[in-house]
């Protein structure tokens, strides 16, 4: 439970102003999460749906497909407008990661004509 809650919870019997004096909260703050709550109710349900696209995208191709990917099938595929950024953060949550895929770099190439030092 975070302060926020606790101060809706109890504001009828203790009052908001008393209840954010002690917790150290500002009361414009404590308004203006209770005015953006349904906003943000919104967004989870918007991000909750975006995650269950990005997952699907995600298993269909084998768990190999990384940000840019994936934003690219949910932008063909239609719906919103979707940002790389949002996708990263989203995958982020939700635990999901492409495949990277690393080339092995040989800095050192030996001369077969030459003759072996031995110590």
């Amino acid at each position: 439970m975070n302060r926020y809650q606790f101060v809706e919870d109890h504001q009828r019997r203790h009052g908001v102003k008393r209840l954010c004096v002690i917790l150290g909260l500002a009361r414009s703050s404590f308004c203006y999460r209770r005015r953006s709550a349904a906003a943000g109710a919104a967004r989870q349900a918007v991000e909750a749906a975006l995650a269950a696209r990005i997952r699907k995208v995600h298993q269909d191709s084998n768990g190999t497909c990384g940000v840019p990917r994936i934003t690219a099938e949910l932008r063909d595929e239609g719906g919103p407008a979707i940002n790389h950024k949002r996708v990263a953060r989203i995958m982020r949550t939700i635990g999901l990661e492409g495949v990277r895929l690393r080339r092995r770099h040989r800095t050192t190439v030996a001369d077969q004509a030459a003759a072996r030092r031995r110590i």
